[in-house]
């Protein structure tokens, strides 16, 4: 089978979507739309460098797809990433390795020193990647629920004094609560790159702006009017709802909050007709593995971290 390389076309609705197929058949655990595979693109920062290649055999059909790019807020120069999918049912026509050689390539290019690229925790997966100079580090859990039969935790009819929860479509006329809630607990998370989060106007652009962020049904807890809790939501308007992230403020941890504000999340998502309810976590991060367990999720899928160095150009 003759496989090549190109990027994904802009303004191509029916390339989006090839991208959006291979994704869900490679990664059925992820939230991604058409809508979300267009704004990946024309949001992306000049500095990150960012494309989208699909893998496309002689005939046209599209088996693969990576995301690639410069993590340009690291204070760390040359970090980068890729993630390659490529659909099970093609697997073996040498689209992976062509990928994989493309985007290094690119990242080379840019400075690259170093790349990162999330791995399904299986044997072919990971034997594909050391082959190739990857070598592993640390591991996440995808987890889901039965949104349609599990048996959520009740909302309690009085919430605890001083607090209020509201969904985050309340703070459309300021967000910034949120981004600076959003920072301060991102930078507790465990993770192999750092990356600055100071810039308010990108996280504007880049994840307030999402068109997967789901404003109504992303939850915030207030405390004495101040932010001190949420549950981020992601859909992607149709059956599928994902916590994009959940976290409590330093001064704010221990009360119980985080909990408050996914019920809340998830109560309402079940309202809406949204039947499914993934999320992701770092497989060290306990507290947050004891939340979602106790909410009902399962692990489905586990993925590694992998890491190769690259010789800049």
């Amino acid at each position: 089978m003759t496989v090549s390389i190109r990027d994904l076309r802009p303004g191509d609705h029916s390339d989006a979507e090839s991208v959006v197929r291979v994704r869900r058949a490679a990664l059925p655990f992820m939230i991604t739309t058409t809508e979300g595979v267009a704004f990946e693109v024309s949001s992306a920062h000049p500095a990150k460098h960012h494309r989208i290649l699909v893998a496309e055999t002689a005939d046209g059909r599209v088996i693969g797809t990576a995301q690639v790019g410069i993590v340009y807020d690291s204070p760390e120069p040359g970090q980068s990433y890729v993630n390659a999918h490529v659909d099970p049912a093609h697997r073996g026509a040498g689209a992976g390795a062509l990928l994989l050689r493309t985007a290094e390539e690119h990242l080379a290019a840019h400075g690259a020193r170093d790349v990162y690229a999330w791995v399904l925790d299986e044997p072919a997966p990971r034997a594909f990647a050391e082959r190739r100079g990857y070598r592993p580090s640390r591991s996440a859990h995808f987890l889901r629920l039965d949104l349609a039969a599990a048996t959520l935790p009740a909302l309690p009819q009085d919430l605890p004094a001083g607090v209020e929860l509201r969904p985050g479509a309340a703070f459309a006329a300021d967000p910034r609560p949120l981004f600076e809630a959003d920072a301060e607990t991102t930078s507790d998370e465990p993770g192999d790159v750092a990356a600055g989060f100071d810039d308010y106007e990108d996280w504007l652009a880049h994840t307030w702006n999402s068109p997967s962020l789901d404003k109504e049904l992303t939850t915030v807890a207030l405390v004495d009017g101040v932010v001190a809790s949420f549950a981020a939501a992601q859909t992607d308007g149709g059956t599928r709802y994902a916590s994009a992230m959940t976290g409590t403020l330093r001064a704010f941890r221990g009360r119980g909050l985080a909990k408050l504000a996914k019920t809340a999340s998830l109560h309402r998502a079940r309202a809406a007709g949204y039947t499914e309810a993934f999320t992701g976590n770092d497989a060290g991060n306990g507290p947050m593995l004891a939340i979602n367990e106790w909410f009902g999720y399962e692990i489905c899928a586990t993925e590694t971290r992998y890491t190769k160095k690259v010789e800049t150009r």
